[in-house]
């Protein structure tokens, strides 16, 4: 079978991030159709002993690993394999903008991903996006290299990926009424504000249901998770703030649905694994059989739905609150988010001070209109760089 977009029999996948989460679910996904994938590139920031397990597997022609140090010492313990491992951001970009790729699978986290993504789609290439920061620190930039050069955005996140298999055969934006994402609740569900005073980062890293990294897995307990994927969802099917809604459904085994203008809505279903999401967007516009175990809606039961209690997870509010301001808006959430995640996850601040510092960080910045990459870069940094001076600057 010749896969879209692919000019050989075999689709040439780059996969920047390979040594976490989304990367190393996509490597184990893909090595299951050999016959019609080729990995060409992996990249990685600092992982080498984990990069150097998947060089051995999966022979890439190219390996490249932003920090230079790292860069070295990998190349000084593959020299006798004669295996070149380039250093840098500016290989990573060299990397993506390759003639040889079909597809960059862009699984970093955080605004890390802006750039090369915006390389990759300015030469032309079709992206697999499971960075969602990407698209809200920098989705009207996007959107457009995309539509100017042809490239194409396929979504992995499991609730986007969603929307975009429900709307395979709409004729026209039009007929979308709304778009309704679904959220598990996260560990803290059902939580009141005296109880998440004293959760920990061992509490808030247990996800009842996905497997997941640190990050994102603390973006669940907050539903800053479910707020970044509202913005996501807003660039990437082009579709107003209000008509996104949310709602907890602590099953996740509904992961969005796309409700019509005649009132019908058409909800994607499967078992909560990320390897089905990554396989889709990887193989789209075909489906392959997998060995992956299949959805069992008997044994499942009860599939049930909540509003979510933005009294006491105020991330989901804070975030379209940042949307609809617009501009810079979202990068100063994003990046008030990271600190604060950060700063939660080496216990230097309690649970319920991240979407604090969120909005302290929010209300002291006034938004760029139309900002540039270059205005997106500086704010980012300005705000981190505020944040961490002042620990958070609580």
């Amino acid at each position: 079978m010749l896969l879209k977009g692919c000019s050989n029999l075999k689709k040439r996948i780059a996969i920047i991030g390979s040594t976490g989460s989304i990367g190393t679910q996509a490597l184990d996904i893909l090595s299951n159709y050999p016959e019609h994938f080729e990995v060409k590139f992996l990249a990685t920031y600092q992982n080498i002993d984990l990069l150097e397990e998947q060089i051995m597997m999966f022979s890439p022609s190219q390996v490249v690993v932003i920090n230079e140090d790292k860069a070295r010492e990998l190349n000084t313990r593959l020299l006798p394999k004669n295996i070149k491992v380039k250093g840098g951001k500016d290989a990573l970009i060299d990397l993506i903008t390759h003639q040889d790729i079909d597809v960059v699978l862009m699984a970093v986290v955080g605004i890390a991903g802006l750039e090369p993504t915006i390389a990759a789609l300015k030469a032309g290439k079709n992206i697999a996006l499971a960075n969602k920061e990407v698209m809200v620190t920098g989705g009207h930039i996007v959107n457009k290299i995309a539509k100017e050069r042809g490239g194409s955005i396929i979504p992995v996140d499991s609730e986007h990926s969603a929307v975009f298999q429900a709307i395979q055969g709409c004729k026209d934006d039009d007929e979308i009424n709304k778009i309704i994402l679904t959220a598990s609740g996260g560990p803290f569900r059902g939580y009141d504000s005296h109880r998440l005073k004293d959760v920990t980062v061992d509490d808030a890293l247990k996800h009842p249901n996905w497997q997941m990294g640190q990050k994102i897995t603390i973006d669940s307990a907050t539903l800053m998770n479910k707020g970044l994927e509202v913005i996501e969802a807003k660039w990437l099917f082009d579709i107003d703030v209000d008509r996104i809604q949310v709602l907890i459904h602590p099953q996740s085994i509904i992961h969005s649905m796309v409700e019509f203008i005649d009132g019908s809505i058409l909800a994607q279903m499967g078992v909560p694994d990320m390897r089905l999401p990554i396989l889709y967007a990887l193989t789209y516009p075909y489906r392959f059989k997998t060995n992956l175990q299949p959805l069992n809606l008997l044994e499942i039961g009860n599939l049930t739905f909540e509003e979510p209690d933005i009294d006491n997870f105020p991330c989901l509010s804070l975030a379209y609150e940042a949307i609809k301001i617009g501009g810079t808006m979202p990068v100063v959430l994003n990046a008030a988010n990271e600190v604060a995640v950060d700063l939660f996850l080496k216990r230097r601040l309690a649970f319920t001070d991240i979407p604090i510092i969120i909005e302290k960080a929010m209300k002291s910045h006034n938004a760029i209109k139309n900002p540039e990459l270059s205005d997106i870069l500086n704010v980012d940094q300005e705000v981190r760089n505020f944040l961490y001076k002042k620990d958070g600057g609580l």
